[in-house]
């Protein structure tokens, strides 16, 4: 468990959860680079914030992969929804899993900015993106663990047993 830029240990906990009812300052979207909705935990996260969620991102213009911009959560819980993108999987020869690492890393940072604390992230490019559930996973959980940041709790949602299994892995691993 490393620890946020306050110098306290980073909570970081993986829960079989909906990410849009969590109580955290920010929920993380996995968007397409539209930002205006999909499928997926993009199109949940979008139905549950309401129709303004989609006219906010109207005004953000998109978003690159590997990058992030933030939202208010408008109906969500969450005071924010940071949305980012994640690589569509390419066998892995792509720079996938550098920009996945940046995905995660960015979210980290838009956070900061906008004074979250606690934040959930879902199994980022790991649904219609195809990418490796067990590779995605552990590159969530490594980046997160060595970023620089003030959040001290983060989530990992998962939408599936196996999502959960392997995170709590991954997490087991870092203190074992």
């Amino acid at each position: 468990m490393t620890a946020d830029a306050l110098g306290q240990p980073r909570k970081m906990t993986a829960r079989l959860v909906d990410i849009t009812t969590l109580e955290v300052d920010a929920i993380v979207n996995a968007a397409n680079s539209s930002l205006l909705g999909g499928s997926g935990v993009d199109g949940a996260i979008h139905n549950a914030a309401g129709p303004q969620l989609l006219e906010y991102c109207r005004e953000l213009h998109g978003c690159d992969t590997g990058d992030a911009k933030a939202s208010p959560g408008f109906d969500l819980p969450a005071k924010w929804v940071i949305h980012t993108v994640g690589p569509i999987w390419r066998g892995g020869s792509m720079a996938e899993a550098d920009l996945l690492a940046s995905c995660y890393r960015r979210s980290l940072e838009i956070a900061d900015q906008v004074g979250a604390r606690s934040i959930a992230f879902p199994a980022i490019s790991t649904g219609v993106y195809g990418y490796p559930l067990a590779e995605a996973t552990e590159i969530a959980v490594r980046t997160i663990d060595s970023a620089q940041s003030t959040v001290d709790e983060v989530i990992f949602a998962c939408f599936s047993k196996e999502a959960l299994r392997l995170y709590e892995s991954h997490l087991n691993a870092l203190n074992p």
